[in-house]
């Protein structure tokens, strides 16, 4: 897969203020206030910042969370995992493969048969409707 990479003042023109602070920074949205995490229609979630179909609506169930989740990405190789120790604690982040940009966290207590809930941030995801 190809890599995007752009200076940060390329991002800041693609991307809002809010887009910018959670792909680019880290940031995260309010649990229940993002967009998709009430969204149970059917189709793709992909990267907000660089377009790549990341999750499946299939994949996608209610954790409680406040953010969507999934239990899977499309490919493996879609999301790469980084070790976060902000704010007190241990936890995965996920990011997009080619952009680098922060997506959420990936916990391991997600459904069968992964037993992963990848937690996103509504602001770092598009969906399109299938078909």
């Amino acid at each position: 897969m190809e890599r995007l990479n752009l200076s940060e003042n390329e991002w800041r023109k693609r991307l809002s203020p809010e887009q910018f602070n959670v792909l680019r920074e880290a940031g995260t949205e309010r649990a229940f206030s993002g967009r998709y995490n009430d969204n149970k229609a059917d189709g793709v979630y992909r990267c907000a910042a660089c377009q790549l179909d990341l999750f499946d609506s299939a994949d996608k169930y209610d954790s409680g969370s406040g953010w969507p989740s999934f239990s899977q990405a499309i490919e493996p190789d879609r999301v790469s995992d980084h070790t976060d120790v902000s704010h007190g604690m241990t936890r995965t982040e996920t990011r997009c493969a080619r952009c680098d940009s922060h997506m959420g966290h990936v916990f391991p207590d997600g459904p069968p048969p992964t037993g992963r809930r990848y937690c996103m941030n509504s602001v770092s995801l598009e969906f399109r409707p299938r078909g």
